[in-house]
């Protein structure tokens, strides 16, 4: 960026609203990319890999990054992340490489370490258990083929090889904050929906990163939700459908509940542990008209030492999440 506005992005989760065809979430998720560009505010895009979720339509994460870079022409785009140990390195390499070709300069690769799903599904992964024991090592095979130095004779990235994609440690524990340090990559924190550790995180990061080629000091960013509108009143209505929704996703994991849940039944749960676990999810959301939210962002930045805020954009239609856009567009 040009100016000296604290750095903001987005992770875009792809939500598949109750109801809703993926097919318009999903071009809802472009019309947001195209917004966002739109107002030249916002560093970049990202979006997480998950299996098995319904109100989540972003498993296939080179995929959409792919559909959403043909329809947009500056932002950056990435993943936020891949869960390394569900792939070959070589396999991410090749795709993220290819996406690097086709859109030079614009494209991040985050790296995570879980699953991103629940146990069962990750046996439908072909997983491994113990395939994130080998998370370093699959980093370091990861980043020889992207360099073009690739750590396994005979075998390159094609497309892939030379084109350095700039990669991210993702994590919600100290475990990925040290390692990102140790790596000397860029760390983000899952503060969106895992707030527990996220100063011990990024005070660890600090204290023990070690300078690499990618990048020569520290660089943290971590993750928030905001809900915002014209006026705060407005804003906090928003905050409250957002939470149900949340209340009603985790609850329709459990089998029983699955598409079972009508207004009634999430009335109910509203004082419920599935409530608390929510609410406890949001820890750090922003809730307010534009004045509220810019005191809270500027806030949370000081109080955990981010170089960049990662945002979560929630609202429940797509004319709000335009709207949160457009108010933190404004925000210095």
């Amino acid at each position: 960026m040009s100016d000296s506005r604290t750095p903001l992005s987005i992770l875009d989760l792809a939500f598949v609203r109750h109801g809703q065809p993926v097919a318009e979430a999903l071009a809802q998720s472009v019309e947001l990319a195209q917004h966002a560009e739109a107002t030249g505010r916002f560093e970049r895009i990202w979006y997480a890999e998950h299996h098995n979720m319904p109100a989540i339509a972003s498993s296939a994460t080179a995929v959409l990054i792919a559909h959403v870079a043909a329809r947009t022409e500056r932002i950056r785009l990435g993943a936020g992340g891949v869960m390394l140990p569900n792939h070959a390195p070589l396999i991410i390499a090749e795709q993220f490489g290819t996406l690097a070709e086709l859109h030079p300069g614009r494209i991040d690769l985050g790296l995570g370490r879980a699953p991103g799903t629940d146990q069962v599904t990750l046996r439908a992964l072909r997983r491994d258990p113990r395939a994130s024991d080998e998370f370093p090592s699959d980093i370091r095979e990861l980043q020889g083929y992207l360099a073009g130095e690739s750590l396994i004779p005979t075998v390159s990235a094609h497309p892939g090889a030379g084109t350095r994609v700039p990669l991210y440690i993702l994590g919600s524990s100290l475990y990925g904050a040290q390692l990102a340090a140790a790596f000397g990559l860029p760390y983000a924190f899952a503060s969106h929906f895992a707030p527990d550790a996220l100063h011990a995180a990024m005070r660890v990061y600090r204290e023990r990163f070690q300078p690499s080629e990618q990048l020569a000091e520290p660089y943290a960013v971590a993750a928030l939700n905001v809900i915002a509108a014209a006026e705060g009143g407005a804003a906090r209505e928003l905050a409250d459908r957002v939470l149900r929704s949340r209340v009603r996703n985790l609850a329709e994991r459990v089998p029983a509940y699955a598409g079972r849940l009508d207004d009634a039944a999430v009335d109910a749960l509203m004082t419920s542990p599935v409530a608390d676990q929510a609410r406890h999810m949001l820890t750090y959301t922003a809730v307010g008209d534009r004045d509220e939210v810019a005191d809270y962002l500027r806030t949370f930045r000081e109080q955990c030492g981010a170089d960049e805020l990662m945002i979560t954009n929630p609202a429940p239609d797509l004319a709000a999440r335009h709207t949160v856009l457009d108010i933190l567009a404004a925000i210095d």
